[in-house]
């Protein structure tokens, strides 16, 4: 699978049109997507008369952006004018909006061609990406397990090469966690770097928008696109997001690394997924970093997040629990009517535990320049369960609970990246994450890009033709 700039420089070229490439694409999604059901709405004839449209401007000379002519697709959470958005749940089956979300205008603006929408778990909530709607999303490495969550839909689409450019948004980890499953590239910005716009809460840094790629260097390159201020965002960063266009791989001799695989004992490891981690300590060490066992102290995070989390859901979802309790899954309306018992006592809690912890990444990354954790904290699990029931043998008693090794990180507000790590002895994906200071990102990508040239994991993809043919037999 080719990246985005080689993508790109077909169609710069002439060699590849804009027409081919998307009809390439579609003909992948039509082999491909009835097994793994990564994409749940198709426009077919609008992308190919954008790339039509694409193909013309490139005949006229005219100045392209990066992403010219390269077939996207967009998480069911984001609005995308004209094309049905449901946020997996039946309650916005019909819904089509009438405008592009910001992430959504700034990719259409450099370029790309959006082909459809990538499926979500119900509102977006959770770590498997399922609904009634549309069903489960499956693992391309076994379609019999998860393809993680929130972003499992665009993170399975990446890995087939049912599409070359795909974004998410991550609260919990949902950027990080089906990148792990997925074998791809995952970034959870800091806040601000990507506007969210709308939103309702513009000033809680807890949901960020962000980049997913088959590559560290097509994940820079696409937060390239939809990075930088804007005057609806409070909390924007005034920083050119240009710096990401091109980034060269890191120096790491002499890097100091914290190794945190359980973050200080906070979270459960499968063990198959510790042992691959592990093994990643030689490759850090080959490379010049300089590694000791250590970790942000993450007491508080836990119960903040989750005050956080369940007392934004009963704002957002409160009058929908009411009016349409019948159509919702019951980890969603468990989560809600947690947040309705909320003091503001509580909440004033959970924002000072939140700010606490910001200071305490702070003070960790003056003293290392990187925090590494596994991406996700299990491998991926059967289809049919909507998370784990056990990891390492300790129960885990609410979809929340096997997360934790990505909300802990979030209530930091450092970037994460999650890149391939390695493979377990059955063949499934595991993600390495690291985690870098705030407003790091390029330093972190530079890293990112040095640890992948050094381990191939990234460059084993899942078999298609045994994808298309269990489709067929659908």
């Amino acid at each position: 699978m080719l990246s985005i700039r080689q993508q790109a420089a077909l169609i710069q070229s002439r060699v590849v049109s804009a027409t081919e490439l998307v009809s390439a694409h579609l003909r992948r999604i039509a082999a491909i997507n009835p097994c793994v059901n990564a994409i749940v709405t198709l426009d077919p004839e609008r992308a190919l008369a954008e790339a039509a449209a694409a193909d013309a401007a490139i005949a006229r000379g005219d100045r392209t952006g990066p992403l010219h002519g390269l077939p996207a697709a967009i998480k069911d959470t984001h609005d995308a004018a004209g094309m049905r958005t449901t946020h997996g749940s039946p309650l916005r089956a019909d819904n089509v909006p009438d405008e592009d979300e910001l992430v959504v205008a700034r990719m259409r603006a450099a370029g790309a061609i959006v082909l459809g929408k990538t499926n979500v778990p119900e509102f977006g909530m959770g770590g498997h990406t399922d609904n009634t709607l549309f069903g489960p999303t499956r693992n391309p490495y076994d379609p019999a397990l998860s393809a993680g969550g929130s972003s499992g839909g665009a993170a399975a689409a990446l890995a087939t090469g049912m599409a070359t450019v795909c974004e998410g948004s991550d609260l919990g980890g949902s950027l990080r966690n089906p990148a792990s499953f997925c074998n791809v590239v995952g970034l959870r910005p800091s806040p601000g770097r990507v506007p969210d716009i709308p939103t309702a809460f513009g000033w809680q840094p807890l949901l960020v928008n962000g980049p997913m790629g088959r590559t560290v260097d097509d994940t820079a390159l696409l937060l390239s696109v939809i990075a930088g201020p804007h005057p609806g965002s409070p909390l924007g960063l005034n920083q050119d997001p240009g710096m990401y266009t091109s980034i060269d791989p890191a120096d790491l001799r002499g890097l100091r690394v914290g190794w945190a695989p359980d973050l200080g004992g906070m979270v459960n490891v499968d063990p198959e997924v510790r042992a691959v981690i592990d093994a990643q300590i030689g490759t850090l060490l080959d490379l010049g970093c300089v590694v000791e066992e250590a970790s942000i102290d993450f007491d508080g995070a836990d119960e903040a997040f989750r005050t956080l989390r369940a007392w934004t859901l009963a704002y957002l979802l409160d009058d929908a629990i009411r009016r349409h309790r019948d159509q919702l899954k019951p980890s969603l309306i468990w989560n809600v009517e947690e947040g309705r018992w909320l003091s503001g006592r509580d909440i004033a809690a959970a924002i000072e535990t939140q700010t606490r912890l910001y200071h305490r990444a702070r003070e960790f990354f003056e003293r290392y320049d990187l925090l590494v954790a596994p991406a996700a904290s299990t491998v991926p699990f059967p289809v049919e369960l909507e998370y784990p029931p056990f990891i390492d043998d300790v129960p885990q008693t609410t979809y929340l609970d096997w997360i934790r090794v990505g909300y802990d990180i979030t209530m930091t507000g450092c970037p994460a990246l999650a890149l391939p790590a390695g493979f377990t002895p059955s063949g499934l994906p595991v993600g390495l994450q690291l985690v870098g200071p705030h407003h790091g990102e390029r330093g972190l990508l530079a890293v990112g890009k040095t640890f992948e040239q050094a381990n191939p994991a990234g460059h084993r993809r899942a078999d298609l033709p045994a994808l298309a043919r269990r489709g067929l037999s659908a």
